[in-house]
């Protein structure tokens, strides 16, 4: 079958990511529906032909804390020569509650793999968006210290103190850096939007960010102990009335979370929205701090520059090339 258009789903095999990927293959089964993870061992991409009876989601190995290996995907994704990407979701995401952890690159893993990743995916990829293609970036409430989220407050010196933690947040709470990267996901989409907005209007690109809010039963928490993970895959999902009435109406079943994030995505209704900041269906103003444009730049400038492999490849990340 010929596809007229592609949809990539990182984090996409599992959890909001496998139902987003379910959604939009339901809704365009002349598209092709990419699914990425480091591995399927669900086997995902099966599971969603076989229930919807198409064939058109497949799955493509990524790993987000390897810039070789995100390279290595778009070098590949080129070589296919697959159809214009309509919808990208850099949806994957991380956390480590424990003691500071690097990548083989010695970058804080959690903003490795929920920024840094994504940030490069977006720019090898960009020559293959397709006109109004939209970008949806999956943050998370707990970059805004005013939603008492339970979680460290979010702090944003620098990207450089992101990736390379100097001691006062690298001995902090490790959860902290979660909520880091998911203020990154919003300072990096309010930076993206402009720039596409002034440097390319005429592409129509839209990029969004996207706050699920809590989802117990998701993936979040397999780095946590054995505890936590009981907790967090069996009790919680259990006490979704109760934990909606006393501690908030933002806590959804990922089904009902990747229904809101696919209508971002290829929805009629948000044709044309971009540098927004959504809970689930409602637009709603992000932190303080996600609008200091200081912060913006300083987070653009550090991820192009460390994400290009030269200074021609800087420029054309740049310059939308």
């Amino acid at each position: 079958m010929t596809y007229t258009r592609s949809a990539i789903v990182t984090g996409g095999t599992l959890n909001m990511g496998y139902h987003a990927a379910l959604g939009i293959a339901r809704q365009h089964p002349d598209w092709l529906v990419v699914v990425c993870s480091r591995s399927d061992r669900e086997h995902a991409a099966e599971s969603i032909n076989k229930t919807l009876k198409q064939s058109n989601t497949i799955f493509a190995p990524l790993d987000l804390a390897d810039s070789s290996k995100v390279r290595a995907f778009a070098k590949e994704w080129s070589s296919k020569h697959h159809p214009p990407i309509q919808a990208l979701l850099l949806n994957a995401a991380l956390q480590f509650p424990g003691s500071l952890t690097l990548t083989s690159e010695g970058i804080e893993s959690t903003f490795a793999i929920t920024h840094v990743g994504h940030a490069l995916l977006f720019h090898l990829l960009y020559p293959h968006l397709a006109a109004n293609a939209r970008v949806v970036v999956t943050s998370s409430g707990t970059h805004d210290p005013s939603q008492k989220s339970g979680l460290p407050d979010a702090i944003y010196t620098s990207a450089e103190d992101l990736a390379h933690p100097p001691p006062a947040i690298a001995n902090g709470p490790g959860r902290r850096h979660y909520a880091n990267a998911k203020l990154a996901n919003v300072l990096w989409t309010y930076a993206l939007h402009k720039r596409l907005n002034q440097q390319i209007p005429e592409r129509g690109i839209t990029i969004n960010a996207f706050d699920p809010g809590l989802m117990p039963g998701s993936g979040l928490a397999r780095e946590g102990t054995a505890v936590e993970r009981f907790l967090w895959n069996s009790i919680l999902p259990r006490a979704l009335p109760v934990l909606r009435f006393l501690v908030s109406p933002n806590i959804h079943r990922p089904e009902e979370s990747a229904a809101s994030l696919v209508r971002l995505a290829i929805s009629n209704e948000t044709a044309g929205v971009s540098g927004k900041y959504f809970e689930g269906r409602r637009e709603i103003p992000s932190s303080k701090d996600s609008y200091h444009v200081e912060k913006q730049d300083d987070l653009w400038r550090w991820s192009v520059e460390y994400s290009a492999q030269d200074e021609a490849q800087a420029k054309a990340f740049a310059e939308f090339r």
